[in-house]
């Protein structure tokens, strides 16, 4: 089994990974799977991918995916508590009132994010994790 698991509100993701590795997928928005992040986070797991990678601002993309540590650690780690706030605080900067985003474009994004996503997959999985 890997020692990761990626949270995710991506259909895509889903399809691609779900069947073979620890995909939690819910269908919310980017700031609700950040704060589910957070959440693991203060349990003890530590994040294994940036939750704002890339180059697309948390204002462009309705879909986000994030690898963080299967098991927990017995405390908080550090650096990803900062990073999770701080990926919550730009969240928050950029973001505008919810968009519509046309079934064409979501497609898009979507793709986008499961290839940002695929490729810490194939890291981990080079690495043995």
């Amino acid at each position: 089994m890997a020692s990761f698991r990626i949270i995710t509100n991506n259909p895509l993701v889903k399809e691609k990974f779900g069947t073979v590795y620890d995909v939690e997928y819910e269908d919310v928005s980017y700031k609700e799977i950040l704060l589910q992040v957070r959440a693991y986070i203060q349990s003890g797991h530590a994040l294994l991918t940036h939750p704002l990678s890339g180059s697309i601002k948390p204002n462009e993309t309705p879909y986000k995916s994030v690898m963080i540590a299967a098991a927990a650690g017995t405390a908080a780690d550090a650096e990803s508590e900062v990073l999770i706030e701080n990926s919550i605080l730009s969240y928050e900067t950029f973001t505008h009132p919810e968009r519509i985003v046309p079934a064409a474009v979501a497609a898009d994004y979507q793709y986008v994010d499961f290839t940002l996503i695929a490729g810490a997959v194939e890291s981990a999985s080079r690495l043995g994790h």
